[in-house]
């Protein structure tokens, strides 16, 4: 049974959504020369974790993981926890090793709108995302050292500092589709001389 606050929202489409529908799609088959409208790269979930590392006996800086993950994503953040033990990084198998959020659907584009516009031209000294961060299928991580950049949070809730992870899982037929994916949404590559 969906929410009550789903109901209401159910004729909203996010302004990166409804981009993606009316021209990057078509842009992209066009320029990728397509045949078909489901080769053309789609955006399917966003991954967002943070590693525990020291955190796992520090329980004030797991609450602050936890309520910036909640705040920044409007999820619920999933611990993660290790799937076997290593004893060089003092891990047993059990322990908890992360928080996750995966953002599907609405959440996804809205997260992603105000990541590309209002965190990443925040951050100091920013001059684009590396193109060096796609996986051989084409999924993109993004890594912030510092949870400050987000408006959501106040100045109490980012005292202790920790990483951010983000993925972007994309569906598509080649990694260099990604890319044209990624960029045509807004995300600010940087012109890397080669």
């Amino acid at each position: 049974m969906a929410s009550s606050k789903e109901t209401v929202n159910k004729g909203y489409q996010p302004r990166l959504l409804q981009l993606y529908n009316t021209r990057i799609e078509a842009e992209l088959m066009k320029e990728l020369k397509l045949n078909n409208i489901n080769q053309v790269p789609k955006l399917e979930k966003i991954v967002i974790n943070s590693g525990v590392g020291k955190a796992k006996d520090d329980k004030k800086l797991m609450d602050t993981m936890v309520n910036t993950l909640r705040k920044i994503s409007g999820q619920q953040p999933v611990q993660t926890v290790a799937k076997k033990s290593i004893a060089t990084f003092k891990v047993r198998e059990g322990d908890k090793v992360g928080l996750k959020v995966t953002l599907r659907g609405a959440r996804m584009y809205e997260f992603m709108d105000r990541l590309i516009n209002i965190v990443l031209p925040r951050l100091r000294d920013f001059h684009g995302v590396s193109e060096s961060a796609f996986d051989k299928q084409g999924n993109y991580a993004l890594g912030l050292t510092d949870q400050s950049v987000f408006p959501e949070l106040s100045f109490e809730e980012t005292s202790q500092a920790h990483g951010i992870q983000v993925i972007f899982v994309i569906k598509n037929e080649q990694p260099a589709h990604a890319r044209a994916l990624l960029a045509k949404m807004g995300v600010p590559f940087t012109k890397e001389s080669k």
